[in-house]
């Protein structure tokens, strides 16, 4: 079993999962706004996204191995044959229930957005992944769409004139972490490629550190990591001035940590280092998941 949840890097799914439960049940749910989705709808919209990436994840590492030349088994136990079928299957079932999701909302247009998501992962795995930078890009954008999906499809369809105003404040906030998950995938993918510089070096894959350099893309990630901070402290400075806990809370467990992480990035040389900060990203992935449960007490 465990040769599975790594080909389909399950740990990143269930922070996809997080994210989308706090966003309808920390953000929506609370505040007593026209919603869609019901808790079996919400339940299907998690399995199609966590699907379609979990097929992402197994295209992208059969396309590696082969680029790579690596024989034998996935993981140990998966035969190339078997990590196919699953990403037929779990295409089939995300694209399926994208459908079933898009006609129960009465917007049956909306499954086109699974669909070229699927196609995107695809694309890229077997023709894009050569252009340099475009994995990054890639990966960035539909970290950011796996959140925004929630507010189309549980918030769009229930606006009316009477509600525009309160349901666009609430998928402008969505839409804000977004582009936060959008920024912390970007570094996160940038450090990725530093670890694995050696390697897509003897391969001729092309990257941004195969580019500038290990040196010059640990002091980019640095520099980077700037807008992040500076999208938080407007964050606060717009909406949340006004409540110091709010405030003491996203400092401590946001801002402090990417203030440790861009001073980290700036000195990184080693796999150890680089993996760290790595490591850093992911806790973040979920302290930010979990902050939406707190608006609740925040604006209410």
């Amino acid at each position: 079993m465990l040769p599975y949840l790594k080909l389909i890097k399950f740990d990143n799914l269930l922070i996809i999962a997080l994210a989308q439960v706090c966003i309808k049940y920390g953000l929506f749910e609370p505040f007593g706004i026209a919603i869609t989705l019901n808790s079996f709808g919400l339940a299907l919209l998690i399995v199609s996204s966590i699907s379609i990436a979990a097929a992402g994840n197994i295209i992208i590492e059969i396309y590696d191995r082969e680029n790579l030349g690596i024989k034998g088994l996935l993981y140990g136990s998966i035969t190339e044959k078997s990590a196919n079928r699953l990403f037929i299957i779990f295409n089939v079932i995300g694209v399926g229930i994208g459908f079933y999701l898009a006609n129960l909302i009465n917007k049956p247009g909306f499954v086109a957005l699974f669909i070229i998501v699927s196609g995107v992962f695809y694309l890229y795995a077997s023709y894009l992944k050569e252009i340099i930078g475009l994995k990054n890009i890639t990966f960035s954008l539909l970290a950011g769409l796996s959140l925004v999906v929630v507010g189309i499809f549980d918030l769009l369809p229930a606006i009316t004139p009477k509600n525009k105003e309160s349901q666009t404040v609430l998928f402008s906030i969505v839409l804000d972490y977004s582009i936060f998950a959008f920024m912390i995938t970007m570094l996160r993918e940038l450090i990725k490629d530093c670890i694995h510089i050696d390697r897509d070096h003897n391969n001729e894959i092309k990257t941004i550190p195969i580019l500038l350099g290990k040196t010059r893309t640990s002091k980019l990630i640095g520099v980077l990591t700037i807008f992040p901070i500076l999208a938080i402290v407007y964050y606060i400075y717009t909406y949340l001035f006004s409540n110091s806990t709010a405030v003491i809370l996203i400092l401590f467990c946001l801002v402090a940590p990417l203030l440790y992480f861009m001073i980290k990035s700036f000195s990184a040389q080693t796999d150890k280092q680089f993996s760290l900060l790595k490591n850093i990203l992911k806790i973040l992935f979920v302290v930010t998941a979990i902050s939406l449960l707190l608006y609740q007490f925040i604006l209410l």
